[in-house]
């Protein structure tokens, strides 16, 4: 028993064996800082830290609806059916590294009757006749002499952790929409805000030009006017009730069940307030670590134990059979010393002809490789360019939105003199008319510029991909507290 057991040791030891091409970690194909000038943040810091979503995202109110979509959406659910398969897909995979033993037993009982006589005269002894066996074995190990197994199996790991990379890629751009679907809705109520106050002050205006055309003041041309500014307004407002009703509905999609209104903001600029600051830092490697990137490097290492596979499917298969078993015509006798029987053997197999086949699938492989490189690199490319234009815009919209705000104010000025010299007759109605209208624009502008600078954040949140790692689970998500091979 102990001569049959030696070689399967062996052959699990000879299983180390690799022929897959040494995984050499790509260069990064980007610079190594951000760029920098006048449309770029300076950052001091050398690494983005690890931050939770409740670091930069700091409104209960918001928190709550991100809590509920992490345990809600199914987007998430489908990520973490998708990492549960990739992982017991990589089980199935690395189960053929070990011999899969059987065990096996029967018993038969036959009868010939009470006896029967032959040509000669002789007569054939009859009865029942019993017999007894158990066998445990197994069939066509294979000996991974080449590592084909083994590279097999390495390819299902990477791929399960591509799979989890996914999911977390997933979470991020989940949190991160979420978050601007948030601030729109805060955007549109701010807008919604403005064309209640315009429609309210349209129709005092037009009730005061009515009643000065009734005193002979003024002509029947500023009523007119004064109604197109009223139905302006009235058509934005209906316009931004449809938003706010979208923007609810596009929320409950994310979450994946019903949003409490309680948890919605008033305006943008209350809930900008409520974001915080999030480091850039100086080193591009930082990209490395966005789990998009991550998925690419994973599939690019599975792509490079495929080649190892395919190389060693160019050599003979060495597969294995032993079985040891007992055998007796009684059971009492079944587990005796004689009873013992074993055998076992070595089988190879070599394809002699296969018109290319083996070597054009090593080609295969490798061009799949140089792919899953090509692919890798363009994601960090990507990511840094993301993250370039998030910085760009970062750096100019405290400058747009003091420009909005000054814009803002000198609008109101300007349409509460206008306003009051048209009440003392000095000026013409279109004056005034005129100062309405860039107040209503100045305001709406003012609204987008505070939209944009709030929506910043959320995207170097996601595009800078620094989230703690979490998984997405059926139960929700757990940290990772596994190592990164």
């Amino acid at each position: 028993m102990i001569k049959i057991a030696f070689p399967l040791l062996a052959s699990v030891a000879l299983g180390a064996c690799s022929l897959a091409p040494k995984y050499v970690e790509p260069a990064l194909p980007v610079p190594a800082s951000w760029p920098v000038g006048d449309a770029y943040l300076r950052q001091s810091e050398a690494a983005l830290p690890s931050v939770s979503y409740s670091d930069i995202f700091r409104d209960p109110r918001l928190q709550r609806i991100i809590q509920q979509a992490l345990v809600n959406n199914r987007d998430l659910r489908i990520a973490a059916a998708n990492i549960a398969a990739a992982r017991a897909q990589y089980r199935i995979q690395r189960a053929d590294l070990f011999p899969q033993i059987d065990a096996s037993g029967n018993a038969t009982r036959s009868d010939s009757g009470t006896g029967s006589t032959n040509a000669s005269g002789q007569s054939n002894a009859g009865g029942a006749r019993n017999s007894f066996s158990t066998d445990l074995g197994f069939t066509a190990f294979e000996i991974d002499l080449f590592g084909r197994v083994r590279s097999l199996s390495t390819a299902a790991q990477n791929r399960y952790f591509a799979t989890e990379a996914a999911a977390r890629a997933t979470r991020l751009t989940l949190v991160g929409d979420i978050a601007t679907a948030w601030l729109n809705y805060a955007a549109d109520r701010s807008l919604l805000k403005i064309a209640q106050d315009t429609a309210a002050s349209a129709e005092r205006s037009v009730t005061l030009t009515d009643l000065r055309r009734a005193g002979g003041v003024a002509p029947r041309t500023d009523v007119a006017q004064s109604k197109l500014v009223l139905a302006q307004a009235q058509s934005d407002l209906a316009e931004q009730r449809t938003a706010l009703a979208q923007d609810v509905n596009a929320l409950q999609l994310l979450v994946g069940a019903p949003v409490d209104t309680t948890l919605l903001p008033q305006t943008i600029e209350e809930a900008g307030k409520t974001l915080a600051e999030l480091p850039a830092g100086l080193d591009s490697a930082i990209l490395l670590r966005r789990p998009d990137v991550l998925q690419a490097e994973y599939e690019l290492r599975a792509t490079n134990a495929e080649i190892g596979a395919a190389r060693a499917a160019l050599f003979p298969r060495i597969s294995l059979t032993a079985v040891l078993g007992l055998a007796s015509n009684a059971l009492g006798g079944l587990f005796s010393g004689g009873a013992f029987n074993y055998s076992a053997g070595p089988s190879v197999s070599y394809p002699i002809f296969n018109a290319g086949a083996g070597r054009a699938n090593v080609r295969l492989t490798e061009a799949q490789r140089d792919a899953a490189l090509a692919t890798y690199e363009r994601a960090i490319q990507t990511a840094f360019q993301e993250v370039s234009d998030a910085l760009a815009r970062r750096g100019t919209i405290a400058d747009q939105n003091r420009a909005a705000l000054a814009l803002a104010a000198a609008a109101t000025d300007n349409y509460r003199l206008s306003d009051a010299r048209y009440r003392g007759g000095i000026d013409t109605f279109l004056q005034s008319l005129d100062a309405q209208r860039s107040l209503y624009s100045a305001r709406r502008s003012l609204v987008a510029t505070q939209l944009t600078a709030a929506t910043n954040l959320a995207t170097l949140y996601r595009v800078l991909g620094g989230d703690a790692l979490l998984v997405a689970t059926p139960a929700g998500p757990v940290p990772v507290t596994a190592p990164r091979p």
